[in-house]
């Protein structure tokens, strides 16, 4: 008799999850999906929707070139997405400013780019606009706007409709995605493979797990030997009306979804669980909006919300296995839009162990064992 391939648990639904399970489907694996509740935090469902890099991993090189590999690879990721999925994820990487009203904000930011640079080598690529030659390109950038860093690679995508596609991607190769299927505990079984107890009471069982439940996961990694305690940080977005023009620039801030509407965000706050928007926030967002770009002062706000991202103690990724009990994995961070053709490739030969992969050993989560022992 042919002997079944082991079946793998990705317990976590949203963006990483599922760019995750795609991955080991496209290997061969086969995969199981279980998504927690519509109450739980999704940052799946609040996120920007930028494939971004600058400054990513300025103090970090193995961040930096993660990223940069991530970029890479989201034109082909983007065609492969669609011709599963059906799905077109209106990627656009034709480049993404940094604006800025403060100078010595700006000199900052330029050394940070300087430092990412020499780690990306003849990779890097970006340039710095002072006020004058950044009008030249954009006449209506506001007066108050002293110039910006531009990259060429940056871009983004719809990110609700790329949650979709992976979604149907994942189903059309076969994974099972099951939703409302919160995990409530997962425990390692004596001979191998561990048990999955789920809030309404049932208990599956699987050769081997992924954690990619974001917030959630905390409690669940604990238990598999793992230490990296992740932490909420409240992110706000604005939503404007459709617009029949289109905006000349896409930044880090603000960006045009391929519908017409506007979204405007960057807030970073620690507001524990809490996701409520709060009309301070929301205004600053506004004002910021209106000082980069006027035009839009005129433009209607429809809504506003708020959603929690999911950090690491340092703010990069975290892939570990846990050595406690073999065939748990532990995959946690707060850009799983940009490094999600990585998530999907790469890091599924990582878990199925097909390939070497030493660019991951920095991501282990081994960087936090001395302060969580202390």
């Amino acid at each position: 008799m042919q002997q079944r391939t082991p079946e793998i648990t990705i317990v976590g639904g949203g963006i990483v999850g599922l760019s995750v399970a795609l991955g080991l489907l496209l290997a061969g694996s086969r995969v199981r999906v279980l998504d927690g509740a519509d109450s739980d935090a999704r940052a799946s469902q609040g996120n920007f929707g930028l494939v971004w890099g600058q400054g990513k991993g300025w103090n970090f090189a193995p961040y930096a070139n993660w990223t940069m590999d991530a970029l890479d690879a989201w034109p082909s990721f983007a065609q492969k997405l669609q011709e599963l999925s059906g799905i077109n994820v209106a990627l656009v990487q034709s480049g993404g400013y940094e604006f800025f009203t403060d100078p010595t904000e700006m000199e900052c930011f330029k050394a940070e780019l300087d430092q990412q640079a020499g780690y990306l080598r003849h990779r890097a690529s970006y340039e710095m606009l002072n006020g004058n030659d950044l009008r030249s390109h954009l006449p209506d950038v506001g007066a108050k706007v002293v110039g910006a860093s531009f990259s060429p690679r940056d871009g983004h995508v719809n990110p609700l409709r790329f949650l979709r596609a992976l979604r149907c991607a994942v189903q059309a190769m076969g994974g099972r995605v099951t939703m409302g299927a919160t995990v409530a505990a997962i425990t390692p079984q004596p001979g191998g493979g561990f048990a999955l107890a789920r809030a309404d009471g049932e208990v599956t069982h699987t050769e081997q797990v992924v954690l990619c439940a974001g917030l959630g996961a905390t409690t669940l990694a604990r238990n598999l030997g793992f230490v990296t305690q992740v932490k909420p940080q409240l992110g706000e977005l604005l939503i404007t009306e459709k617009l029949g023009s289109r905006l000349p620039f896409l930044s880090s801030t603000i960006r045009q979804v391929d519908e017409g509407g506007v979204q405007i965000g960057g807030t970073k706050a620690d507001a524990g669980f809490d996701d409520h928007a709060s009309l301070a926030a929301i205004a600053g967002l506004a004002r910021h909006a209106v000082t980069v770009f006027p035009a839009l002062a005129d433009v209607r706000v429809i809504r506003a919300w708020g959603a929690l991202r999911v950090m690491s103690p340092d703010g990069y990724p975290v892939y570990a296995k846990s050595a406690a009990h073999p065939g748990a994995f532990l995959v946690t961070c707060h850009s799983g839009v940009t490094l999600a053709p990585l998530h999907a490739s790469v890091l599924a030969h990582w878990i199925l162990n097909t390939s070497p992969t030493p660019n991951l050993e920095a991501f282990d989560e081994c960087r936090f064992a001395l302060s969580h022992a202390a």
